[in-house]
């Protein structure tokens, strides 16, 4: 890593990467029943929003288009 060639004026600033606090944060709460099924119930709308999109998408995507026929004007037929 770089190293600076001019000496730092803090002590603090040299030894910051190796800092460690003794303090431990606090425990996290645990999530209710209302909140996990929130989560569960957003996260199934995401992907049936994403499932239902792709399946109303495939008429769109596919390539069934008959490609014996041809449309002809009546200016190429000599009318």
């Amino acid at each position: 890593m770089f190293r600076r060639r001019e000496p730092v004026p803090f002590a603090f600033l040299a030894e910051a990467d190796s800092f460690r606090s003794n303090v431990t944060p606090p425990p996290r709460e645990r999530a209710s029943i209302g909140q996990i099924a929130g989560r569960w119930l957003l996260g199934v709308t995401i992907v049936a929003g994403l499932v239902g999109s792709v399946v109303l998408a495939m008429p769109a995507l596919s390539q069934d288009q008959p490609a014996t026929q041809t449309q002809q004007s009546q200016a190429s037929d000599g009318h």
